[in-house]
């Protein structure tokens, strides 16, 4: 039986099973707020082209209307400006696309504070106990923030000194873009880097860090808790956009079970 073979059958008899780890995506899902004088995207929209009447008899069809970076998207290097040479969604390499992905979990410790930030010692901790970072895969920051993500406001979490979700910090995000093997860094909150990113240095570092090494971002990923530490196949459905700075996408998980 060739390889593929074999995978089919695997997942067809249950012993790889695929895991969604995409968020629903409509007028809903929640979008990211910058303030004042930036610009923001729009939330998701469908518009209706017809539904089985005068306009379609016998068809139902939408346009859509969402911003490249809403719901759980993919970040390629031209979004941020120390990438801006870098290369678009439409050229993201197909390695990328379908690559190796590890977990470390983090959610204990944002249980305990939302503005939590992930250091070089919790990655070289986790390494100790699950082996090294995989070589051209994505590491899968787990929070439990998914729990959030049916209401903008909790989502968000944001009060006068803004929004309060974990993230990374910046000398992590250097080592992870400067010293690791990953492809990319995938997490489950409104972007990459933490809500109080603004005030880091530099400022919202993972963009500015990992995109500008030629590495990418996932965001608002769902069921982390579904996968285990080490040996997921990850697979990213990104749209084609030529010239695109990122694409919703619909992005599994294969687990052997």
């Amino acid at each position: 039986m060739s390889l593929l073979a074999q995978l089919s059958a695997a997942i067809g008899t249950g012993g790889i099973e695929v895991v969604d780890l995409t968020a629903p995506l409509s007028s809903r899902t929640p979008i990211l707020q910058l303030p004042e004088p930036f610009g923001n995207t729009i939330p998701f929209r469908l518009e209706e082209i017809s539904r089985y009447d005068e306009r379609g008899p016998r068809w139902y069809w939408n346009d859509i209307h969402t911003g490249e970076h809403t719901g759980t998207h993919l970040d390629v290097p031209v979004h941020w400006v120390s990438g801006k040479d870098g290369h678009d969604v439409s050229q993201v390499p197909l390695r990328t696309l379908i690559a190796p992905a590890v977990v470390l979990d983090a959610s204990d410790r944002v249980a305990e504070n939302p503005d939590f930030l992930l250091g070089i010692d919790d990655v070289r901790a986790w390494e100790a106990s699950n082996g090294p970072l995989p070589e051209g895969g994505w590491l899968l920051y787990r929070t439990g923030w998914d729990v959030h993500s049916g209401d903008q406001a909790e989502f968000l979490n944001a009060d006068d000194a803004g929004s309060h979700t974990p993230g990374v910090s910046p000398d992590c995000a250097r080592w992870l873009a400067e010293e690791t093997p990953i492809t990319g860094l995938g997490v489950e909150t409104v972007g990459t880097d933490a809500g109080q990113a603004p005030g880091l240095e530099p400022m919202f570092p993972c963009h500015e860090l990992l995109l500008g090494a030629g590495k990418h971002g996932l965001t608002q990923l769902q069921n982390l808790a579904s996968l285990p530490p080490t040996g997921t196949l990850l697979v990213v459905c990104p749209l084609p956009i030529v010239g695109g700075s990122g694409s919703p996408a619909r992005v599994l998980a294969l687990v052997e079970r």
